[in-house]
């Protein structure tokens, strides 16, 4: 009896600390908001970072922060968190939107380079929706693929029969592609290779030491990928193929 007694407290106890919790994140944004539209956006700037310390990552305050970094007119980090929003939420055209809106005020002008139609049409489909909801689809249409099996193993109409299969193969096949388009989502949040550029200036070099060669520069929110990490410089691939080594304290990792 004690012990029911004492597991119901301890999860009343939870239930409030959980829901002060969510009290103090609506009220942080709610400040964060009220600041933007009264355009303090150096203010809803600082309410926005402290809500992503405070409560973790959000494609929504991810999005709010670069509109606020975009309206004060600081376009790297304004991509950088559009960026990061994309990341968790690829689906959200909002978002593309006012990303691409960013990207055409940095100074920058990188065609990327050519991708075969079905690479670019996997990774079409695969940016229409996030991890959960890819993840979600697999599942419901793992149970419909069950109820294919099943009608198809122990119906006695041969019509009955053939939609069964058929359609057990349509389901089978969203099940594979669902869980690799998660699985591909999942590791690109995990292993973060993008990033951008937050010097004004950076001049990209043929070695990872200032005496290096130099072969080309970047400006302040240009994207690139880091292949690698030597002391305090990366090796970078702009999105047209070019690559050399910058200083780490030039980029912000998406």
């Amino acid at each position: 009896m004690k012990a029911n007694q004492y597991m119901k407290r301890i999860l009343f106890f939870l239930f409030i600390f959980c829901a002060c919790i969510v009290h103090a994140q609506e009220e942080a944004i709610k400040e964060a908001e009220t600041a933007y539209t009264g355009e303090n956006y150096e203010e809803a700037i600082q309410k926005y970072e402290s809500i992503l310390a405070d409560h973790g990552e959000s494609s929504q305050i991810y999005y709010n922060l670069g509109n606020a970094y975009y309206k004060s007119g600081q376009i790297a980090p304004a991509i950088l968190n559009y960026e990061r929003a994309l990341l968790l939420d690829p689906g959200d055209s909002d978002i593309r939107f006012n990303l691409q809106l960013a990207k055409q005020r940095a100074v920058d002008k990188i065609e990327p380079v050519g991708e075969f139609f079905l690479n670019r049409w996997f990774h079409s489909v695969q940016a229409m929706g996030a991890t959960d909801s890819w993840a979600r689809l697999g599942i419901v249409s793992f149970l419909f693929l069950i109820g294919c099996l099943l009608l198809f193993f122990f119906s006695r109409r041969i019509r009955l029969r053939k939609v069964g299969f058929y359609a057990g193969i349509v389901f089978l096949i969203i099940v594979i592609f669902s869980n690799i388009f998660a699985r591909n989502q999942k590791n690109e949040r995990i292993n973060r290779t993008e990033a951008i550029v937050f010097s004004p200036t950076v001049t990209v070099k043929s070695s990872p030491d200032a005496s290096g060669t130099d072969l080309f520069i970047l400006h302040e929110g240009t994207k690139v990928s880091v292949k690698s990490t030597l002391g305090e410089w990366n090796e970078i691939e702009s999105e047209d193929g070019n690559v050399g080594w910058m200083p780490v304290k030039d980029i912000q990792i998406i």
